[in-house]
């Protein structure tokens, strides 16, 4: 072989090896930083960008793609301990013209951690509101959309800002009390009569426990490789500290069941989703918003646990689509009346 030829294939040969042997080298030792590279390029792909925007001296940080337009700009709320990009999945089914917003809540990723921070349910509305008018969201009502906590957090809203929104979405809100103990709650039970509330079963420490609490979090039994496992518990361990008191700001007495005290001032309509065999908040849940909130639409999943957002992101884009497309016919009806 023409030694020139086989420099070439020797070069190309080291070409490839190197991107090769730097993912090895990420996926064996550093599982954490390619998760965040995997993130990084989701978002990117879809066409989300990170800003930030300050309040005083806190800042908020937060994706977004679009512009406001004819079509309310959606606001969405993740739940406890999980940030902005959880909703990418979601992201994905929806129009590139609509304009999104989700934002890192109250002390988590990008947005301001201060131990002086109110992060009960109503302290957490109320920062949110401050994001909102710091970037002029509501300059048009917009329609809020809110996941467990951050679904929480969103009825809150909707009752104390009635003016701010337009429309709401709540996919298996926290803050209700069910008739039904879930699996997590017994669990809870479980671990304060024992006095071992330390181990709380959302807040991993090891890749077993992480592998538990997808479990319970999950219907869809997804098969995580222990490596990732792995990279998902060490970009948690740093804030599990903090995510163990917010955990006890919201259960408590305080917070715990606020949106079922605010729920009969919320007027906007609302749409509620819920997966049947959630384990961490009970389906009963939806039922008791029906009854009290007027002009409320209620979609139970099959098949589907409390991540709604990971386990069915197409049909809960489409639901989210199809509830605005009818409240935008309801208005143009109303307009020709």
């Amino acid at each position: 072989m023409d030694l020139d030829v086989l420099n070439m294939f020797v070069i190309a040969g080291g070409t490839l090896a190197i991107p090769i042997l730097a993912f090895v080298a990420s996926f064996l030792l550093w599982p954490s930083a390619l998760i965040r590279i995997y993130y990084w390029y989701w978002r990117r792909a879809l066409g989300m960008q990170v800003r930030y925007a300050n309040y005083d001296d806190y800042q908020f940080c937060y994706s977004y793609r679009g512009r406001p337009g004819y079509r309310p700009s959606i606001l969405m709320l993740h739940g406890f301990s999980a940030h902005k990009d959880m909703w990418l999945s979601i992201v994905k089914f929806l129009p590139k013209n609509l304009h999104l917003v989700c934002v890192d809540m109250p002390g988590h990723e990008g947005t301001t951690r201060s131990d002086l921070d109110d992060y009960s349910i109503s302290g957490q509305a109320k920062r949110i509101h401050q994001f909102v008018e710091c970037i002029k969201l509501n300059r048009r009502p917009f329609h809020l959309v809110g996941t467990s906590m951050g679904g929480n957090v969103a009825g809150v809203y909707a009752a104390q800002y009635p003016e701010d929104i337009c429309s709401l979405t709540l996919i298996c809100p926290a803050g209700l009390p069910s008739t039904t103990d879930s699996k997590f709650i017994k669990q809870l039970r479980e671990l304060q009569e024992s006095k071992r509330i330390d181990r709380i079963p959302l807040i991993p420490s090891t890749p077993e426990e992480m592998a538990d609490m997808l479990k319970l979090c999950s219907y869809v039994r997804f098969k995580v490789p222990q490596q990732i496992l792995q990279g998902l518990v060490d970009v948690r361990i740093p804030h599990n500290e903090f995510y163990r008191k917010l955990f006890l700001e919201i259960v408590d007495e305080k917070s715990r069941h606020s949106l079922h005290e605010n729920m009969n001032k919320i007027k906007a309509p609302t749409q509620v989703i819920w997966g049947k065999q959630d384990q961490v908040l009970d389906v009963s849940g939806a039922s008791v918003l029906a009854s009290a909130i007027p002009d409320c639409h209620v979609y139970i999943l099959e098949n589907c646990g409390h991540s709604v957002v990971v386990e069915r992101p197409r049909k809960t884009a489409n639901l989210i689509l199809e509830f605005l497309a009818l409240l935008h016919s309801i208005d143009n009806n109303k307009k020709q009346a």
